[in-house]
């Protein structure tokens, strides 16, 4: 056993700033820069155990909506019933969160994807179809997201065979699109997925940022050139402070202005998490050797602070991505409990319904081992005068109650996985 530490670690430190609608932001940084913590920080999503200093604020149309149904989170990993399709998960998540009806924009972004009018017309129409006696915008998000081939197909897991990781990413993203929230925040979400699915996912979330005017911070680890060049701002965090926060286009230049210059065959993303490295420095050095020395974390923030960047990030004026607006609210967010445990209810039984092979097994092995204990001790008289009788009578309900426990045993991950 260890003594407890009453050591605290700072994992961020002195962060300020705005990100705004309409734009999405590119997080970068090295393992352990305190991205993830970021971006839980900014989602409300932060572990209680840790202590936060500061506020973070969501600039709202609707005075009565609370922040916290505003923005959603979305770890690195997928984390779905392995049992159901991915069209009844998304639908899950819109009873759940409250779908919003934005068709007009979401006709915007197909249109803008596919190219034609037509196109975008025959998608809706197939949506609408296939909308009846079920959620429209559901099938909407499906076709939009490409997972209409897949729609039907569970999302399996280890031990069960369902979508590609890229489906999987693709339900994600589609859960929290087809609910309420305007402001989204995702860690790292090209796990497991390849540069070319990488690309085509951000490229739908841009275009859903920039039309629908959604708040739209991601953090990659070692995005493309490509990828790279679908963002609108950059926050490159180091040793939990921000080093840089703003266009894209101006990062490059900020480096250079100190001295540091990204070789043309060099991916940005990665030279702006090596300039910082001790280890990796000197070779982005491009003025007199005799004279490089180390520029620390504190050195890079002085440099950042001085240049003309936070006037861009802190002005209150719009940016290029369109007009000045606030995060949109929609009317109401508040879903009663009674709706909630309906909702709950419904997939409990949709998942008991498609596990009812083994169900039924378990209600006949109970039955029969009733059977068999009942008609074992079938007419034995047995005293009820003394305590002994009673400690008797008392054993015979424990070992009922032990068999049931012992049966449900092999389901308490089940449990605790939809808990």
């Amino acid at each position: 056993m260890c003594a407890e530490s009453n050591d605290t670690t700072k994992i961020l430190m002195g962060l300020s700033g705005v990100i705004r609608s309409t734009r999405m932001t590119l997080v970068l940084g090295a393992p352990g820069s305190g991205k993830s913590t970021f971006l839980r920080v900014l989602a409300g999503k932060l572990d209680p155990s840790l202590k936060f200093e500061g506020k973070v604020t969501y600039k709202v149309e609707a005075k009565s909506s609370a922040p916290e149904h505003l923005s959603a989170y979305v770890s690195q990993h997928d984390l779905h019933h392995a049992e159901m399709t991915v069209r009844e998960t998304i639908n899950f998540s819109s009873n759940m969160l409250g779908t919003s009806n934005e068709f007009e924009m979401l006709r915007e972004v197909v249109r803008q994807q596919m190219g034609t009018d037509e196109a975008t017309a025959e998608l809706f129409s197939k949506a609408t179809v296939l909308g009846e006696g079920s959620n429209l915008k559901t099938n909407y998000i499906i076709q939009i997201l490409g997972l209409s081939t897949c729609a039907d197909t569970i999302i399996g897991d280890e031990l069960q065979r369902g979508v590609s990781g890229g489906q999987k990413k693709r339900t994600t993203i589609g859960e929290m699109l087809v609910g309420r929230a305007r402001c989204f925040f995702m860690d790292d979400v090209s796990t497991g997925l390849d540069s070319s699915t990488t690309y085509e996912i951000m490229t739908f979330l841009r275009q859903m940022a920039h039309i629908m005017g959604l708040t739209i911070v991601i953090s990659l680890l070692q995005p493309s050139i490509e990828t790279l060049a679908l963002f609108d701002d950059i926050i490159l965090l180091c040793e939990g402070q921000i080093i840089y926060h703003g266009p894209r286009r101006h990062a490059v230049g900020f480096f250079r202005t100190i001295g540091f210059t990204c070789p043309s065959r060099k991916n940005v993303a990665d030279f702006l998490q090596e300039v910082t490295l001790k280890t990796e420095q000197k070779q982005y050095w491009t003025g007199d050797k005799s004279q490089y020395k180390y520029h620390s974390i504190e050195d890079f923030i002085k440099c950042f602070r001085a240049y003309s960047v936070p006037q861009i990030v802190e002005d209150n004026q719009c940016t290029e991505n369109g007009s000045k607006q606030a995060v949109r609210a929609g009317d109401s967010f508040i879903i009663s409990k009674w709706e909630i445990f309906k909702v709950c209810l419904s997939r409990e039984v949709l998942l008991l319904k498609k596990n009812y092979p083994v169900h039924i097994f378990k209600v006949i092995q109970i039955m029969f081992l009733a059977f068999v204990v009942g008609t074992l001790f079938f007419r034995s008289g047995m005293n009820q005068d003394t305590v002994l009788d009673g400690v008797k009578y008392l054993g015979a309900l424990f070992m009922g109650v032990a068999v049931i426990n012992f049966n449900c045993t092999i389901e308490l991950g089940m449990v605790t996985k939809r808990l």
